[in-house]
């Protein structure tokens, strides 16, 4: 029996760009049985990394793919095939990396790789949605003599970060941005640049600030105006706005303001044509305001959640929907005086004439940095299995 353990050193979430390595031990554990000839062998050890594309067959007509699926492993296959038994389209992968060759462990010895694969830029980022996924995985493959190939995998989350590919770094080490305090190895060196890099770009695009002022009303007049200072977020942040009702002519009576995706498949890769769009709301925020001048919300962006991207198939789209529920008459919405005579209530109507309309304000929403997402990913940096 031999124990294979797999362990991301920095965790389950990367940047398209950068380098991710995994740390690979396997271990003959000792016990009480344990003698001198309780040695293990391994013929191989070999490790990818795949990107895996599944589709809702309801929604989504794809072309049939050209790869030869690879469901039933022979006894003495050695072919190395990361996804088999996997649904759905292998649509990314990198070059296979051999691990070792006829590996001997004693009892209670261990030995450990390093596998570093730089992660393609090209590349969808990691989504689930209601009519695609794309689930990116390292797979670590190992077989004995005449035995199966056994298959180890490590999901991970891969962000995407536009422009990153086009970018140049310094040929000139003075210049180049690096920490003194630290001796890199080079893979590591631009890895780091490139996550500095990313910061930089996204800390540029999210922190302008400028007033953004829209006039809401419907087809009776005016009810109020809203106010938003940045329209570019990073995944992590909250959306905030405020509303000022004082100077609309139509009484407001309650607003709602989702924070809402839009999932649309590519025209030519539909099921039926002309078929609805798929909105995922992630924060909402309701509130009556009836007689108030003024009022805000603040909608967080969850840091599991996917950024905005465009693939050939897919694209994904952020925007905040508002909804308003005005008055249809403006005497309506006056308190009533009760008819007793010692005191006096005032109390609402209780029928009253409404109007309803909604407003959708699109947004854009970019990555964070990946260390901070890996705390709320889903995944582990430690998967294991036993051979």
């Amino acid at each position: 029996m031999i124990e294979v353990l797999a362990k991301l050193g920095r965790g389950p979430v990367f940047l398209a760009g950068e380098v991710l390595e995994c740390v690979i031990t396997f271990t003959n554990p000792l016990s009480a049985s344990s003698t001198s000839a309780s040695s293990e062998m391994l013929a191989w050890a070999s490790a990818q990394i795949h990107c895996q594309f599944h589709t809702s067959e309801n929604r989504v007509a794809l072309p049939p793919s050209d790869g030869s699926k690879h469901d039933v492993q022979a006894e003495n296959e050695t072919v190395f095939v990361p996804n088999r038994g996997e649904r759905g389209q292998c649509i990314l992968s990198t070059p296979p990396k051999i691990l070792f060759c006829d590996l001997r462990l004693d009892p209670g010895e261990s030995k450990s790789y390093s596998y570093c694969e730089t992660l393609p830029v090209d590349g969808p980022p990691s989504f689930r949605g209601q009519s695609v996924k794309y689930v990116y995985k390292l797979t670590i493959g190992c077989q004995r003599v005449n035995s199966p190939i056994k298959l180890l995998r490590v999901p991970f989350r891969v962000l995407v970060l536009q422009g990153l590919k086009d970018y140049e770094f310094p040929q000139d080490e003075a210049v180049a941005p690096s920490n003194p305090f630290l001796e890199e190895e080079e893979g590591l060196k631009k890895d780091s640049r490139l996550a500095d890099l990313a910061t930089e770009l996204l800390m540029v695009a999210t922190s302008r600030r400028s007033l953004h002022l829209y006039n809401i009303s419907n087809t009776r007049g005016k009810v109020g105006t809203f106010c938003i200072f940045k329209t570019v977020y990073k995944i992590g942040e909250d959306v905030i706005g405020t509303f000022n009702f004082s100077e609309g002519d139509i009484p407001c009576l309650q607003f709602s303001v989702s924070l809402q995706t839009e999932e649309s498949i590519q025209e030519e890769f539909q099921r039926r044509r002309g078929q609805p769009v798929s909105y995922t709301t992630h924060a909402r925020h309701q509130e009556a305001c009836l007689h108030t001048a003024q009022s805000s919300f603040s909608l967080p962006i969850p840091l599991s959640s996917t950024p905005g991207f465009t693939t050939n198939i897919v694209s994904l789209k952020w925007r905040l929907h508002f909804e308003f529920v005005t008055s249809g008459d403006s005497t309506g919405t006056s308190l009533v005086r009760g008819s007793q005579s010692e005191a006096i209530m005032w109390t609402g109507v209780e029928q009253m004439e409404v109007d309803t309309f909604s407003w959708d304000l699109p947004i854009k929403v970019l990555p964070t940095n990946p260390i901070l997402a890996s705390y709320v990913s889903q995944f582990s940096s430690t998967n294991s299995i036993t051979i």
